[in-house]
């Protein structure tokens, strides 16, 4: 048997036995009403959440603040009231950036933990994964940042039957914005490489399509490069993507493999003269270590541009102090108020529906995220407005959150650049055509 099979299964066994480990760490130092309780999503117990997170894996960089802000919207709210006269309990699970281990932790979550609601995962091929789980289990899924259009292509076909939202734009628009960016520095040319899983093959498509309306040529669209994401070398992938004297490279990565295919591409003296245009996966000054630095100390990327969905939302303030509050002013990092959005509207929307399941929530997803109701940031007001028996529009951190019929939200985008040292910076923001 694989081993990485074994463990995740020797892994579910542990975890049907006994609360999650994560969970029971205590993040942020206080009670969220997870420690040992038997309550069921359903019926007169109180409302039960997962959240399915990378917190390890390829993407851990990226999700180890996750599980914090979903922890402090559960603290927040539990302290004035809860949902439905109960607190809520939120039970945490690290997907390890895997799509076995992720479907294994939602099978926990939804069959043995009986969750209302779950706030993720991030990739996109894990949530595409745990999906599967969690429509048969009618558990509503909201992710803060899988953001492959493929979800939107099937929730228009009917396949998820409503219990899938997202706090986070799909790529259809990073995608757009990327190639805006591209047009805006002048580059007329431009190669793409791509990881080789739902983010990286449908964020192609779209660049390449965006692109091309732009003006621009991709010079390898006929012989795209995508790469495994289990590769442990890519040095034939970054000359392959390099090839042809492109103006800048549109680089869809992750960041372990990711960085491995720039260092092959630097090696090879194939970098000089060429921008590299990154996205939201590579987002972390932990990334820019990963792929290190010439001999005088300068980052091998320095001067490559990006984007990130940005966080713009009327809560943002709140959110902000807030956090710095609770976690001793760590930084907020990308998608941590994607994290906290997604969470709260799990939380108000079984508020608004009086029930702790997962089709209520679903029924009430967009009414409590959509205009018509009371605009309201503050949790605790919206939830008490909503015991008034009042209808609200939420607004978030991140933005208005308002969900579509196929639980897409549209987004700004921030354009950030890697500084000489390896720090980065906002530069810009861009919006993508529609």
């Amino acid at each position: 048997m694989d081993m990485k099979i074994f463990r995740n299964k020797f892994l579910l066994a542990i975890l049907i036995g006994c609360q999650s480990f994560i969970t029971s760490c205590n993040l942020l130092g206080t009670n969220t009403g997870n420690q040992g309780g038997n309550n069921t999503a359903t019926g007169g117990g109180g409302l039960k959440i997962g959240a399915l997170m990378p917190v390890t894996g390829d993407l851990s960089f990226i999700g180890q603040n996750m599980p914090k802000a979903a922890q402090l919207a559960v603290e927040t709210v539990n302290a004035c009231g809860g949902v439905n006269g109960q607190p809520v309990t939120l039970i945490i699970e690290d997907d390890q950036t895997d799509p076995v281990a992720g479907s294994a932790a939602m099978t926990k979550l939804a069959e043995v933990d009986k969750v209302a609601g779950v706030v993720g995962s991030f990739a996109s091929s894990v949530s595409a994964a745990a999906l599967e789980i969690a429509v048969r289990n009618k558990v509503m899924m909201i992710s803060p940042g899988s953001t492959s259009p493929v979800f939107t292509e099937r929730a228009k076909k009917g396949d998820f039957n409503g219990f899938w939202a997202r706090t986070a734009p799909p790529d259809t628009y990073q995608a757009r914005a990327l190639a805006a960016l591209a047009k805006k520095q002048g580059f007329n040319n431009v190669s793409t490489v791509v990881i080789n899983n739902d983010y990286g093959v449908a964020f192609e498509k779209e660049f390449v399509d965006a692109f091309e309306k732009l003006g621009g040529k991709v010079i390898n669209k006929d012989k795209p490069v995508r790469y495994d994401p289990k590769a442990v070398t890519l040095d034939s992938e970054a000359s392959a993507a390099f090839a042809n004297k492109p103006e800048a490279v549109a680089a869809v990565l992750y960041a372990e493999t990711g960085s491995l295919l720039l260092q092959a591409a630097f090696k090879q003296g194939l970098t000089k003269g060429v921008t590299v245009l990154l996205t939201d996966g590579v987002y972390s000054e932990d990334f820019t270590r990963q792929v290190g630095k010439t001999a005088d100390g300068t980052s091998i990327i320095a001067g490559a541009l990006g984007t990130v969905p940005g966080a713009d939302g009327k809560a943002l303030e709140y959110f902000r102090r807030l956090w710095a509050e609770k976690t001793n002013n760590t930084p907020i990092t990308a998608f941590v108020p994607h994290t906290w959005d997604a969470t709260v509207l799990l939380m108000l929307a079984a508020q608004a529906a009086g029930e702790n399941s997962g089709e209520a929530i679903k029924s009430k997803i967009r009414e409590v995220a959509n205009p018509e109701g009371v605009e309201v940031s503050d949790p605790c007001q919206a939830l008490e407005l909503l015991r008034k028996g009042e209808k609200i529009n939420y607004q978030g951190a991140s933005g208005n959150v308002d969900i579509d019929e196929n639980g897409d939200v549209v987004g700004v985008y921030d354009v950030w650049k890697v500084k000489p040292d390896g720090s980065l910076e906002i530069v810009d923001k861009v919006t993508p055509n529609k």
